[in-house]
């Protein structure tokens, strides 16, 4: 979440609203949060996480503290930064027991300077804009991650994040309309994660297809049943595809035992297995690790009426963001 807190920090910053930045300087033992997190503190706003609990609720009170100084400063004289360490157990009765360094100071060009952006969790190209494509990107909207969300059909992706609402897509989820959408796989970078859920087999089939013959993705899903994924390995071996790559697909799609077909338990379930996906812990434990959920055992399962199996000719296209 910490790229997300740097892009709204940026936003409070150009429209010259007053805000602290609270950061965890330093961690020892077992605390909420590493050392390194920050979150940003306006008079009736909290942006971002340094773990919850007490230990949030004081740096909140404190960061608003400050505001209300500076406000009260003739002439808007610049706040001076602070520094408090805190037992977590003795200062504050929290059962973590390690011990926090917080920095609080102003929002300012230096603070925004002094605060890296980070690498995203992951990097995810994401076949598909229908509903469960949808339910899908606003699951990861949240997150530390960056999405390019293609589709052959611009007028299905949503203008706005929510219908009852006016609130912007997130930077970090790009929409991307082309006409040959499997053009797309080239241009992502080594060890990406791929999700393809469109609305045809075909075009999923030739997408799956050019992921598996890069063969340095770092997770390949494919939504659909465990009859689709036959299908597929089926072609797949006739055009000569590595058996190692076609190992590595996903299909089912979703981590096992969450039972439903609403795309935002879909959803639920593919984030949570692109989370572990992404778990350096879980790297060498899971390798080639396949799952099936309950909701992917039907034939017809995808992301819209599914369209016959048939060959067509990739066309060629613009490309619109």
């Amino acid at each position: 979440m910490s790229g997300c807190t740097r892009a709204a920090a940026t936003r409070l910053w150009a429209s010259a609203r007053p805000a602290i930045v609270v950061t965890v300087t330093e961690a020892r033992g077992s605390v909420p949060r590493e050392a390194g997190t920050r979150m940003v503190v306006t008079a009736d706003d909290a942006i971002g996480t340094i773990g919850g609990g007490h230990l949030e609720l004081q740096a909140i009170a404190e960061a608003r503290a400050m505001l209300a100084t500076a406000a009260a400063k003739p002439g808007g004289a610049p706040l001076a930064p602070r520094t408090r360490h805190v037992a977590l157990g003795p200062t504050l009765g929290q059962c973590c027991g390690g011990v926090v360094t917080l920095g609080h100071a102003p929002l300012d060009a230096a603070a925004l300077a002094d605060w890296p952006e980070g690498a995203p969790r992951f990097v995810l190209q994401l076949y598909g804009a229908g509903h469960v494509g949808r339910a899908i990107a606003r699951a990861l909207a949240p997150l530390d991650v960056r999405v390019d969300w293609i589709d052959e059909r611009e007028d299905e992706f949503p203008r706005r994040f929510f219908d009852d609402t006016d609130a912007p897509w997130p930077a970090h989820i790009r929409r991307v309309c082309v006409d040959a959408v499997e053009g797309e796989v080239d241009g992502a970078p080594p060890g990406a994660f791929f999700l393809v859920l469109t609305h045809r087999h075909d075009l999923d089939l030739r997408i799956v297809e050019r992921i598996l013959a890069r063969g340095d993705f770092a997770y390949c899903g494919l939504i659909g049943s465990k009859t689709k994924r036959q299908r597929f390995i089926h072609r797949f071996e006739a055009r000569g595809l590595p058996a190692s790559a076609i190992a590595r697909l996903t299909c089912p799609i979703g981590i096992p035992g969450i039972e439903g077909k609403e795309p935002e338990v879909i959803a639920a379930a593919v984030v949570a297995q692109l989370l572990l996906a992404s778990s350096p812990a879980r790297a060498e434990r899971h390798a080639g690790c396949r799952t099936t959920v309950p909701f992917a055992e039907n034939d017809d399962i995808c992301e819209e009426d599914p369209a016959p199996l048939v060959e067509a000719s990739p066309g060629r296209g613009t490309r619109s963001t």
